[in-house]
């Protein structure tokens, strides 16, 4: 059974808003300067009236005291302590490091659907240059991995500003020469993904999770890519990217179609009605085993269908985790 990830239109293609190639420099800050902006505007936004950083940032605890010793820098010493018990002590303190975040980008053609107005793979990276913005304003280390069916690039995990905009830079190539023809295989990058990360890291996964027939023995090595990840101490969050009306209600006319796969350029012709509820029923069965495993795992997914907007499903996800810390 055939997921949707293909377009509707046989001769119709992605066409970018511009070309990098064709931008001069003055032009590329511009852009890069806008797509901060609109960041800087969502996140300013929907972190308003939240009284706590949703993810934890750089702080200091105190831990225990020991004995000072003679020589070393006073200004750590207990003074009231002193005063009760006439005896130096100082203060220790336990620092917390940044949080370290890699963000993981679905590069593959199903990203590109649907045709018209704003996909998933332009939806996908207005979020993710939302959230670097936010790891920047927190002072947390961010990194960037773009996939399809293997890792095509990652960047290391920096907190700089001149990171940021090197980012920046990257996801707006991306987003002028999106790619063609190109399959996916989340499941062994995200293998590869847990044996490079060496520290323990929030991973933030934007994909469609929809590889073409993943039958039972594929989706148990899905999972078993998605646990490898837990296995290693990292947090996993799930951004489950989607077009609603297409891809889940199936929403076409009620007339034969002539349906093209994205990917692997394989072509169907079907007639809608006649396959939707074999189809939903599919692809139900699989979305259920993948929340149930995530979980299982304790890992979030969040349901991210592009009609809804990625300020208000950011907003969301940032609110209930706020609440939860």
């Amino acid at each position: 059974m055939y997921f949707v990830k293909f377009y509707f239109d046989a001769h119709g293609g992605f066409v970018p808003l511009y070309c990098m190639s064709q931008l001069n420099d003055d032009q590329q800050i511009r852009h890069l300067a806008n797509l901060e902006l609109l960041a800087r505007q969502v996140v300013e936004g929907f972190i308003t009236g939240l009284h706590q950083s949703p993810f934890h940032g750089f702080s200091v605890e105190f831990a225990e005291h020991r004995l000072y010793n003679n020589g070393e820098s006073v200004k750590n010493i207990d003074w009231k302590l002193l005063a009760r018990t006439d005896k130096l002590f100082v203060k220790q303190f336990e620092e917390e490091t940044n949080l370290r975040c890699y963000l993981l980008l679905d590069t593959s053609s199903s990203m590109n659907f649907p045709d018209k107005g704003i996909d998933k793979l332009q939806f996908s990276i207005y979020a993710i240059a939302s959230l670097m913005y936010l790891f920047k304003k927190q002072r947390d280390a961010f990194g960037l991995c773009l996939f399809s069916d293997k890792i095509d690039w990652m960047s290391p995990v920096k907190s700089a500003s001149t990171h940021l905009f090197y980012l920046y830079a990257e996801l707006e190539k991306l987003y002028s020469n999106p790619k063609a023809n190109t399959q996916t295989n989340i499941t062994n990058v995200l293998h590869h993904v847990a044996e490079q990360i060496h520290q323990r890291s929030l991973v933030i996964i934007f994909s469609d999770m929809l590889e073409n027939n993943l039958d039972s023995e594929k989706m148990q090595a899905l999972f078993a890519a998605i646990r490898h990840l837990k296995f290693n101490k990292h947090e996993v969050v799930i951004f489950n990217v989607n077009d609603k009306e297409k891809e889940q209600n199936f929403d076409f006319d009620n007339r034969p179609h002539h349906f093209i796969d994205i990917e692997s350029g394989q072509e169907v012709k079907v007639h809608p009605g006649k396959i939707r509820q074999a189809y939903q029923t599919s692809l139900q069965h699989y979305k259920r085993e993948l929340e149930l495993k995530c979980a299982q795992y304790h890992i979030d997914i969040v349901e991210a269908a592009i009609q809804d907007g990625y300020y208000n499903i950011l907003k969301s996800y940032l609110i209930k985790r706020n609440s939860m810390v």
